[in-house]
C-alpha cells in the first residue's frame, strides 16, 4: 500500500527520522565519481545550464558600431544596447543586483537551493568537466579503476586529452569574462598577437587557474568549503520549503528483496545506494537534509528508476517539505510571511530599476547659481544673475546643442547665442548671464527654466533654477 500521504503521529515520525538522520560529509579524502543516469531532472539540468550560453555569446552582439553590452571601466561607462549608463546612474545597477539577490532568497524559501543545483556556475562547469571525463574515461567505475591503475601510455594519452580540453574550456571562460569589459574583437586580436593589456592577461590567467582547479579537481569540495551560500541557506528555509527528501516512513526498514516474495517487514527502499552513486557531492539523502545537498534532484531520477523496476510507486525520494513528509497539509507559498517580505523587496527593485531605465536621458543638465554676488544691478536698472551650466552627454557622439532660457517678461540671455559642442560621454561646462528688467520682478526670487536641445531636437534636458533679485524698495547696486 502506498502510504506517502498517511497521517502518522508526529512523535513516531520524528523517531523514525532520528534513526536515519546520521549526516555524512565528504571531507575531501575521496574523489567523487558520480554515476550519470538519464531522467527528467537530468534533462532539466541541461536545459537550465544552457542559460550560460549567454555568458559566452553575449559579448559578440553588436549595436551599431560597438558592442551591445560592454562594461567599459576605463571610460567609466556601461553600454546596454542603446543605453549608456555613467557613474551617476549606478544606482540602477544596484537595484538590478538587489533584484537578483532577493530573487535568490525567494527561490530558496520556496524550493531550497535550486540555484545551486541548476544554475550555479560551479555546478554547471563541473557538470561539463565530468561529462568530458566520462567521454574519455568511461563510467564511474571505469574512472575509478583508471585512477588506481599504474601509469601507462594509454592512461597518459587519455589523461592528456582530457586535461587539454579542460584547459581550453578554462581559457574560453576567462576570455569570455574579459570580453564583457573589453571589446571582443580587440580582445581576440590582442590574444592572437600576444599583446593584451596587463589587466586582461592577469584576469584570464586567474580564470584559467580557477576554472581548471575548481571544476576539474575540487568539484563538490567547492560547495562544502568555499561557497558561503551552503551555510546561510539554512536560515531561509522552514518546514514548508520544498526540498529533495527521502520518505523514511515509507522506505524503512531497508533491505534487499527477492522478486515475487512479499516481506511485510521491509519498506520500499531496497538499499541499492543508487541515490548515493548519482549524487554529485556524494551524500546519502536517506540520512536527512545535509549541507552537501544542492537540490539537483538526480537522486529522485535514480530512485524512481528503481521503483519502476520493483513495481512500486515513484516518489520514495521526491521534492517535498517537512510538513509534507509528516502527512500534514502543506502551507501554500502565498501564506508564508517571509515570502511576501521578499516579494515586496523584489517589487521595489523592479519598479525602481524600470523607472530608472525608462527615465534615463541621453543628456542631463545641471545649473549652478553663482553666489558671489547673488545678483548684480545694471546701470539701466536690470538685474543680472550668473549661472554655470554643466551638460552631461551620455552618448558616444559629439552633439551640437543650443541653450534656451525662459522666465519673466523681457528676459535677456548673454552667452547663449551660439551653439555649444557637447563632449562625448562627458560633461561640458558653459557660463551664461541672465538679465531681467526690474518691472518684471515681483519679489526677491523668481523661477526661470533652462533648456538644452540638440540640433534635431531628439535629445534634450531641462532644469528649473532661481533668479535672485533685490527685495521691493532695495535699490543698491552691486
Amino acid at each position: 500500500m502506498d502510504n506517502r500521504h498517511a497521517v502518522i503521529p508526529t512523535e513516531t515520525i520524528d523517531d523514525i527520522y532520528a534513526e536515519v538522520g546520521q549526516w555524512h560529509v565528504n571531507v575531501g579524502d575521496q574523489k567523487i565519481h558520480p554515476k550519470r543516469m538519464p531522467g527528467r531532472w537530468r534533462t532539466l539540468k541541461w536545459w537550465t545550464s544552457s542559460v550560460w550560453l549567454l555568458f559566452f555569446l553575449g559579448p559578440y552582439l553588436r549595436w551599431g558600431d560597438r558592442q551591445a553590452v560592454l562594461f567599459d571601466f576605463p571610460a567609466q561607462k556601461f553600454h546596454l544596447f542603446g543605453l549608456t549608463i555613467l557613474p551617476q546612474d549606478l544606482w540602477i545597477l544596484a537595484l538590478i543586483l538587489l533584484f537578483f539577490a532577493i530573487l535568490l532568497a525567494v527561490v530558496t524559501a520556496v524550493a531550497g537551493r535550486v540555484f545551486c543545483g541548476f544554475f550555479c556556475f560551479q555546478t554547471v562547469w563541473t557538470e561539463v568537466y565530468v561529462w568530458i571525463e566520462e567521454r574519455f574515461e568511461g563510467t564511474s567505475l571505469q574512472r575509478k579503476r583508471l585512477d588506481d591503475a599504474p601509469w601507462s601510455f594509454t592512461k597518459l594519452r587519455i589523461k592528456a586529452v582530457k586535461h587539454t580540453l579542460w584547459l581550453l574550456i578554462a581559457l574560453l571562460t576567462g576570455v569570455s569574462f574579459v570580453a564583457w569589459f573589453m571589446d571582443a574583437g580587440d580582445l581576440w586580436q590582442g590574444l592572437i598577437d600576444l599583446d593584451l593589456p596587463l589587466e586582461a592577461s592577469i584576469t584570464i590567467g586567474a580564470f584559467i587557474f580557477g576554472t581548471y582547479s575548481l571544476a576539474g579537481f575540487m568539484r563538490e569540495q567547492t560547495c562544502f568549503w568555499l561557497c558561503p551560500y551552503s551555510r546561510i541557506q539554512g536560515v531561509m528555509v522552514d518546514e514548508d520549503t520544498l526540498l529533495p527528501a527521502y520518505d523514511a516512513v515509507r522506505g524503512e526498514s531497508r533491505g534487499r528483496r527477492t522478486k515475487g516474495v512479499a516481506d511485510q517487514h521491509l519498506g520500499d527502499c531496497v538499499d541499492c545506494n543508487l541515490c548515493v552513486a548519482v549524487c554529485p557531492t556524494g551524500i546519502d539523502i536517506r540520512n536527512g537534509q545535509q549541507q552537501g545537498c544542492i537540490t539537483c534532484g538526480l537522486c529522485i531520477d535514480a530512485c524512481d528508476s528503481v521503483m519502476e523496476k520493483i513495481d512500486r510507486p515513484k516518489g520514495l525520494i521526491r521534492y517535498d517539505s517537512l510538513n509534507g513528509l509528516r502527512g500534514m497539509v502543506e502551507a501554500a507559498w502565498f501564506k508564508r510571511p517571509r515570502v511576501w517580505v521578499y516579494i515586496s523587496i523584489l517589487a521595489f527593485s523592479v519598479i525602481g530599476g524600470a523607472w530608472g531605465l525608462a527615465t534615463l536621458d541621453a543628456v542631463e543638465l545641471k545649473v549652478i547659481h553663482h553666489r558671489q554676488p547673488m545678483f548684480v544691478m545694471q546701470s539701466d536698472g536690470a538685474i543680472q544673475n550668473r549661472y554655470r551650466l554643466k551638460v552631461l552627454n551620455k552618448t558616444d557622439q559629439q552633439i551640437q546643442a543650443r541653450i534656451e532660457v525662459s522666465g519673466p517678461a523681457g528676459l535677456i540671455v548673454v552667452g547663449a547665442s551660439e551653439a555649444i559642442m557637447l563632449t562625448p560621454s562627458g560633461v561640458t561646462a558653459h557660463e551664461i548671464f541672465v538679465r531681467v528688467p526690474p518691472h518684471s520682478l515681483n519679489s526677491g526670487s523668481s523661477q526661470i527654466l533652462f533648456k538644452v536641445t540638440t540640433g534635431n531636437d531628439q535629445l534634450g534636458a531641462a532644469r528649473h533654477a532661481v533668479f535672485m533679485s533685490p527685495a521691493k524698495g532695495q535699490t543698491k547696486r552691486f
